[in-house]
């Protein structure tokens, strides 16, 4: 299965419960953001320009598992920043999982092999690594050469002790498409659990010309999920499929809440207007009307993961739901 059947039940009893009850706007994951902190400074990323002011800041773990049960999503993701330099990351992992939260842990892996032994081995934690291509495309994005293979070396220490692991790509305009074929087959290979793939969102104050217009991303995404290779991927086929044209949806920015040291980021994990002290004003004060293609520009080429996988789950009709049902078991 691409995601444990704990997951698939948890999520599912989620959503049944948030419809019958009328709710139309509610999260499925948690952003959590405990930390700004990073031993990296990629060049894609957008939260070293945005919080410079606060990186030395960190949320308590009192205030982390407060922000959990105020959300209430049935899925956390640990984030940053890098996580594993948070001091209490562990204990937060072994909380979350005691909640009966599914946890995905991302990291760079640059501290991840180390990290290994005091990690639980449970279908309620997967580790989530960040891969942007080979060798040297890796490690130049990342800004260290070597960074490559110490993700590699963690992936299959991590496997070894039996912890579910995906991995995590982002697509810029630069990427060899090949290259991305090599790379997936062979993470393949190697047994990771699942591949995540996403286009690149092009932060403020990040080198424009790193990033994908629409067309440029049904081009490359097109090329890329139908090539007939056996990619074990964790983004839905109806995302994939609407990353090549083929579908539509509207962006969902509510599902996927960030919290963070500032507080609740306003609207979404992309876009930053403000912080809200608590979920609840989050979810009440944000216009969220105004965002989204065709109504604010910084949406326009968005076709970010967070924002329309959640539009997926919601919108599943019971031909989709099967299909889902087919592909989690493939």
């Amino acid at each position: 299965m691409r995601f444990p059947l704990s997951l698939s039940i948890d999520l599912t009893r989620y959503l049944i419960r948030k419809r019958l009850a009328g709710e139309e706007k509610f999260p499925l994951v948690l952003m959590l953001e405990p930390t700004h902190q990073c031993n990296l400074a990629c060049k894609g990323c957008g939260r070293i320009q945005e919080y410079r002011d606060t990186l030395d800041k960190c949320m308590t773990l009192e205030e982390c598992l407060a922000a959990v049960e105020e959300c209430g999503a049935p899925v956390v993701t640990v984030t940053g920043g890098e996580p594993l330099i948070y001091p209490p990351v562990f204990e937060l992992v072994e909380e979350l999982i005691h909640r009966r939260k599914h946890v995905y842990l991302c990291t760079n892996a640059v501290l991840l092999e180390k990290a290994l032994p005091r990690l639980p081995v449970s279908s309620h934690l997967t580790l989530s690594i960040h891969l942007d291509g080979l060798a040297s495309t890796h490690d130049f994005i990342l800004g260290r050469p070597g960074l490559f293979h110490t993700a590699i070396r963690a992936i299959k220490a991590a496997k070894a002790r039996g912890l579910r692991v995906c991995t995590n790509t982002t697509i810029y305009k630069q990427t060899d498409v090949l290259e991305i074929e090599i790379l997936f087959a062979y993470l393949t290979e190697i047994g990771v659990d699942g591949i995540l793939v996403s286009p690149a969102y092009s932060f403020s104050g990040v080198a424009p010309e790193l990033f994908l217009s629409r067309e440029e991303i049904r081009e490359k995404f097109t090329r890329l999920t139908l090539n007939g290779l056996p990619v074990r991927y964790s983004s839905t086929p109806m995302y994939l499929s609407f990353l090549r044209g083929e579908r539509h949806y509207e962006c969902s920015p509510w599902a996927n809440p960030t919290v963070n040291p500032r507080g609740w980021r306003s609207p979404c994990y992309q876009l930053l207007d403000t912080h809200y002290p608590t979920f609840a004003e989050l979810m009440s004060k944000t216009d969220w009307e105004r965002y989204g293609t065709g109504r604010d520009p910084r949406c326009a080429q968005c076709m970010m993961h967070s924002g329309f996988e959640p539009s997926v789950v919601r919108q599943l009709g019971l031909k989709e739901a099967w299909q889902m049902l087919w592909w989690n078991l493939t």
